[in-house]
């Protein structure tokens, strides 16, 4: 049975990702890109507490864009924040840490 190194309970019953995910103090805005083309920008979001790549993965996908995670944020083409903001939501990220601007 695996045993978690951060409260010691058994990864089923483990609640470290949960009370991550409602501490995280997550910015959500757009920025002018070459050829003033828009790009959604999500920042603050701890990538030792997640898989950043898997939630990039799901953003693109549910956003039906391109994206990337690069200098510790992910980037979206596109204006998408509205919607980044509802998938992040159903995620478990609390709605009032994150702020869209």
């Amino acid at each position: 049975m695996a045993v978690c190194e951060v409260c010691g309970l058994p990864k089923e019953l483990c609640v470290c990702e949960a009370i991550a995910r409602e501490a995280q103090k997550i910015n959500v805005y757009t920025t002018r890109r070459k050829f003033g083309k828009l790009m959604t920008v999500v920042e603050g979001i701890n990538e030792k507490d997640f898989d950043l790549k898997d939630l990039v993965k799901q953003l693109k996908i549910e956003c039906a864009c391109g994206g990337t995670f690069k200098d510790k944020r992910i980037e979206l083409q596109g204006d998408h924040r509205k919607k980044v903001k509802e998938v992040l939501m159903k995620m478990g990220f609390s709605e009032d840490l994150i702020e869209v601007r």
